[in-house]
């Protein structure tokens, strides 16, 4: 009977757990759900537009390449604050490539840029929504996708060879990008590179959310290509 009673209040316990956690989980989806419908960004750095977010960032990337940087919100105050919550300008779609450490190349810090890193910058499902998220809830005002010089899932996805496990998923995202791509040697690589970073932004514009703050002009999308041996970031669309 004494061994029943510990199972009974056990199992109460479990219940209630489970109810807290129910609860708070439909509150944070609440929560999300109501920013996605009307976005509410922080204003402090998102008070500025689309066209200012993206000369921010190509102006990060000039101090880094002339060795200017000023490494700005990287100290101990910034994170204090940053820890309260977080209002990044722009959003970022890149290679997982570790030669392209996004904070780094644009010279920025702490909060300052919502990043998605995926090997080959693709935008599959689940970096489409978190995307949607750092744009729409958070308030990033320029999306850009960037490719890279010499990206390995860009080349293996050109060569076609067979890869393991659940690599080929990433190749099979960039393949509809290759189909019209020219040129020989390096230069094929690159049109490539560049051909994927145009899909995946046409893939992002397809998103209903990141279509309506486009169409409202609190967003702009944009794409861009990383040179490993400079630093420069160029845009190309």
């Amino acid at each position: 009977m004494k061994g029943n009673q510990q199972n009974l209040d056990l199992s109460r316990r479990n219940l209630l757990k489970f109810g807290a956690l129910a609860l708070g989980t439909g509150a944070v989806t609440t929560s999300i759900a109501a920013n996605l419908a009307t976005p509410q960004p922080a204003a402090a750095q998102n008070n500025i537009t689309p066209d200012e977010a993206l000369q921010k960032l190509m102006e990060g990337n000039k101090r880094f390449v002339d060795q200017k940087r000023q490494n700005p919100n990287q100290n101990t105050a910034r994170l204090t604050e940053v820890a309260r919550g977080q209002n990044p300008f722009a959003a970022i779609l890149s290679c997982a490539d570790s030669r392209v450490p996004t904070e780094i190349v644009f010279d920025q810090g702490l909060g300052d840029l919502f990043v998605v890193r995926e090997a080959g910058n693709i935008a599959t499902a689940e970096e489409t929504g978190s995307l949607e998220f750092g744009t729409a809830v958070l308030g990033a005002k320029v999306l850009m996708v960037i490719g890279h010089e010499a990206c390995g899932a860009v080349q293996a996805a050109l060569q076609g060879s067979a890869v393991p496990g659940q690599i080929g998923s990433i190749l099979a995202a960039i393949k509809p990008a290759l189909a019209n791509v020219t040129g020989e040697g390096d230069k094929r690589l690159e049109n490539a590179i560049k051909a994927n970073v145009m899909l995946q932004m046409q893939r992002l514009q397809a998103s209903p959310v990141i279509q309506q703050l486009v169409k409202d002009g609190k967003l702009k999308v944009v794409g861009a290509y990383y040179d490993l041996d400079t630093g420069v970031i160029s845009l190309i669309s």
